[in-house]
């Protein structure tokens, strides 16, 4: 009686079962896996979320894209990123998962596709299946630094093609989508012909919640701006989950870009799926200036965390041959390819078993082959530290007998 939007099996895997198997014998484990800024040991101030208390929440006067007011700091906030918005082509949502639906219920109809990175957050494929999208992927290469096959994103198209999606830093190889790659991927989207010989532009989707982590310095702004452009329509979202640590809060955004022939028609199919559900509070949108301008203090400690932990990691990694550590970007993950002794999925039991350290394997992210470990860089410095020495120091035990030098992933 169940749709099959939804997967019939939803038992955890063996990674969650051995996690909850440690955990009930009160063993400590260090999570390097964790995402959530309020669990990494971060010094929130403790009135930060006051403005939530504003009296202007008591009063009920919905717009279907946000108060004025909140678009407005969402668009003076981008200004901190040297990038022009106007406060019109923002919408609100209640987070970067809805702001996705809402895009899907835009651009497809049942059975249309979007195509998605490969590697990339695993997300995607459980929010188009339940707006009832098909994804396809393309792939992302790395050759000492990570790049988009733009080949396979062509082969990926087809005429049920609706969206690209981009992850700007992609989550987890922290790669920023460079000017060029994006004047590329914007060429094929545009003017693209049907079966049938008629025009059919397919938007890009910009996930950009990570936009504000640098990993090297200068990395965002070598990277392209797709809000900036007007020959695509796109949509460039965000939100303060990551911009200020606050993933609780649950306000989210997007940016519309593109030319006023597609973005007015957009914006008012989109203003009939907002109007429908209504679902960013009230008090969230009248707290956001205030939120966006004292949360910059978590955001610069979440900055000086991840600098540190991937240093950290990288230089812990040199005495290990065997290991390598992928070159990141951005974004707060990075990725450790390790020898292949055993399969991703045994090797993450085995480090939770034996070290007590939780680690997420790559095959979760669509990685092409193994084996490869993805840690989060905001795990408290100290903890990180002796996580990464106990990951390490499991090779070192072996790799005189087994090791090889890891390959080059696609």
């Amino acid at each position: 009686m169940f749709s099959r939007r939804v997967p019939d099996n939803l038992a955890g895997n063996r990674i969650a079962q051995a996690v909850e198997r440690v955990r009930s014998t009160g063993r400590d484990i260090i999570d390097l896996t964790e995402s959530n800024p309020t669990r990494a040991g971060l010094r929130y101030p403790p009135d930060l979320l006051t403005p939530l208390a504003d009296a202007r929440g008591l009063t009920y006067t919905p717009h279907p894209f946000g108060l004025a007011d909140a678009r407005m700091a969402i668009a003076a906030d981008y200004k901190r990123r040297a990038i022009e918005i106007q406060p019109d082509r923002i919408v609100l949502t209640a987070s970067t998962s809805e702001a996705y639906s809402s895009v899907f219920k835009l651009l497809a109809d049942p059975g249309d596709e979007v195509l998605v990175p490969r590697p990339s957050y695993p997300l995607f494929d459980h929010l188009a299946r339940l707006d009832v999208v098909a994804t396809r992927p393309y792939d992302l290469e790395y050759h000492s630094r990570w790049s988009i096959d733009l080949d396979s994103v062509e082969r990926a198209m087809t005429s049920r093609t609706r969206a690209l999606l981009i992850v700007n830093p992609n989550n987890p190889t922290g790669s920023f989508v460079r000017r060029g790659d994006l004047d590329a991927l914007a060429a094929l989207c545009v003017q693209r012909k049907t079966a049938s010989g008629e025009p059919h532009d397919v938007a890009i989707v910009s996930d950009e919640v990570f936009a504000d982590y640098e990993i090297e310095p200068g990395a965002s702004l070598e990277a392209g701006r797709l809000a900036e452009r007007y020959d695509v329509l796109s949509f460039a979202l965000g939100g303060l989950s990551k911009s200020v640590g606050l993933p609780q809060v649950k306000l989210g955004w997007m940016a519309i870009g593109g030319p006023d022939a597609l973005v007015a028609p957009a914006l008012e199919r989109l203003e009939l799926i907002c109007d429908t559900y209504l679902s960013v509070s009230t008090p969230v949108q009248a707290a956001a200036a205030e939120l966006l301008s004292r949360g910059t203090a978590v955001r610069e400690q979440i900055q000086a965390r991840i600098a540190a932990n991937y240093a950290q990691l990288t230089a812990t990694a040199r005495s290990m041959p065997a290991c390598r550590v992928l070159r990141a970007e951005g974004g707060w993950y990075a990725v450790l390819q390790v020898p292949s002794l055993q399969s991703e999925e045994d090797l993450v039991i085995d480090l939770l078993e034996s070290d007590g350290v939780l680690t997420h394997p790559g095959y979760f992210f669509d990685f092409p082959q193994e084996s490869y470990l993805i840690v989060s860089l905001i795990v408290p410095e100290h903890a990180f530290a002796a996580a990464i020495h106990r990951v390490l120091r499991h090779f070192d035990c072996t790799t005189g007998r087994r090791a090889s030098r890891p390959q080059t992933p696609r």
